[in-house]
């Protein structure tokens, strides 16, 4: 019996098409070069000497030749939970980087992701912005020290992929659900990024970022540590100026005189004081004087903008939506989606039971803002109304 097929798409009537539409879709083959090779522009004249192949052992003893003493080398690193053949073009961590950017569906889902403000104006922050910012800190650090660049764009990339709905709010949400409580660098390291089967190098480094954790185990941990707290601390102060929370004005004298008033004025001073203390004593760290003008923004913006009464109320109130919602999926784990790089929605997991109520927490764990609102809405019958402030359900 003849299989049914599927029907042709139908033509494009080009006559249909606007002028953009018709010079866009011109381009659909490229520009053949009097056919050696299909160019991008019809007129490129860009042309380089033909490099010799530089493969991923040629890149190894690059790095060696030329990554300061005590950096971390690709060469001998590279050991996962599972073996893999090496790449032949890519190190170890460049391969990490791109699984996290290509792979981690976690990753993605931090653009839907509270910083500060749950769901936030335009120009204001996600959990995605603030990885992207951590990146670019902590890379401009390890180059300008000769640390590898790729172990700490890798870390700085993955590093909050652990976070749940709401930001820190829900590791106080889902601390009472597991043993030894809920802290997204472990859980994004041992839990959320183990599917991708990354180096040993670079889970320690997300999974140790935070300050109150042990010290990760290389130079490119420690640096992308300093950058999560620096980018953090900067950004989080622009948005709340931008946000009417704070003024430039009420920063205290320390940080103004130290590290300026402007974004720019502080990255500035506190990427520099890493560097130089770096050149000057070989450690991973920040003079006094610096360190001292970092410690107190943060406890300004601890205090009037993560701390107002405001936003401590929000913390509240995403809090029980969250546990309702592990809750909820604990006692009906059959409802969980299944997932194969992951735990969920297994069959034979017993309602209530110690796993049921950790696949429920990894699932409500991996939820963007909106879609955590949207489950509430749908199953637990929460009302709007009572939703914090800034919620938008597109009513």
């Amino acid at each position: 019996m003849d299989q049914p097929t599927t029907p042709p798409e139908p033509a494009v009537d080009e006559t249909q098409l606007t002028e953009r539409a018709r010079a866009w879709a011109a381009t659909m083959h490229g520009h053949d070069d009097a056919g050696a090779v299909v160019l991008a522009h019809a007129d490129s004249a860009a042309s380089v000497d033909r490099p010799a192949a530089v493969g991923r052992v040629a890149r190894e003893e690059a790095e060696a030749a030329w990554l300061a003493r005590g950096a971390t080398l690709a060469d001998g690193a590279g050991h996962r939970a599972r073996d893999e053949e090496p790449d032949p073009e890519r190190t170890c961590f460049e391969r990490d980087r791109d699984r996290i950017l290509h792979r981690a569906t976690a990753f993605r889902r931090l653009a839907g992701k509270t910083q500060v403000f749950i769901f936030p104006e335009d120009h204001q922050r996600t959990r995605l912005t603030h990885a992207l910012e951590v990146a670019q800190v902590a890379t401009g650090i390890a180059r300008a020290v000769r640390l590898n660049v790729a172990l700490a764009e890798a870390i700085a990339l993955g590093h909050d992929c652990g976070h749940g709905p709401f930001g820190h709010a829900s590791e106080d949400a889902f601390g009472p659900y597991l043993p030894g409580g809920y802290d997204h660098a472990v859980w994004g390291a041992d839990v959320v990024l183990a599917p991708l089967n990354l180096c040993v190098e670079t889970l320690d480094g997300i999974r140790n970022h935070s300050w109150s954790r042990p010290a990760p185990s290389t130079p490119e941990g420690e640096v992308v540590s300093w950058a999560d707290r620096i980018a953090y601390v900067c950004h989080d102060f622009e948005d709340a100026v931008d946000a009417g929370i704070v003024t430039p004005g009420m920063l205290p004298e320390l940080v103004r005189e130290r590290c300026g008033s402007t974004r720019s004025q502080q990255l500035h001073t506190f990427i520099g004081a890493v560097v130089d203390a770096v050149r000057t004593t070989g450690r991973i760290g920040m003079a006094a004087p610096v360190a001292e003008a970092l410690a107190a923004f943060r406890a300004f913006n601890y205090e009037r903008i993560y701390m107002r009464p405001a936003s401590v109320a929000q913390g509240e109130a995403v809090t029980r939506l969250l546990r309702a919602l592990v809750d909820f999926y604990a006692d009906r784990p059959n409802v969980l989606p299944f997932d194969e790089l992951g735990p969920l929605g297994h069959p034979g997991v017993a309602a209530g039971s110690e796993d049921a109520v950790r696949e429920a927490v990894t699932y409500v764990a991996g939820m963007t803002d909106r879609f955590a609102f949207a489950q509430a809405r749908a199953h637990l019958g929460w009302d709007p109304d009572a939703m914090p402030a800034g919620v938008d359900l597109g009513r």
